[in-house]
């Protein structure tokens, strides 16, 4: 696999993702910036993993917020 040096996502899991997102915002702060009812309806990494796998409109907003907070940081 070549190497992605200009994709800030390249070696990051989705798993990794969900993790700094909840650590960062919260599970309520999730579910006000992406409208997706596993943020919202007994919210957990597991289920909010299946639904984003299988669902890729979700999954590039949660990936979007994951960028955006990485640009925050840096800020």
């Amino acid at each position: 696999m070549p190497a992605q040096p200009n994709n800030p996502l390249h070696g990051i899991t989705l798993e990794m993702i969900l993790n700094q997102l909840v650590a960062q915002y919260g599970w309520e702060e999730m579910n006000e910036r992406i409208h997706i009812n596993c943020f919202y309806e007994n919210p957990s990494i597991k289920s909010s993993l299946k639904f984003l796998r299988t669902t890729p409109w979700a999954r590039k907003k949660v990936e979007d917020l994951y960028l955006e907070s990485i640009r925050e940081e840096r800020e």
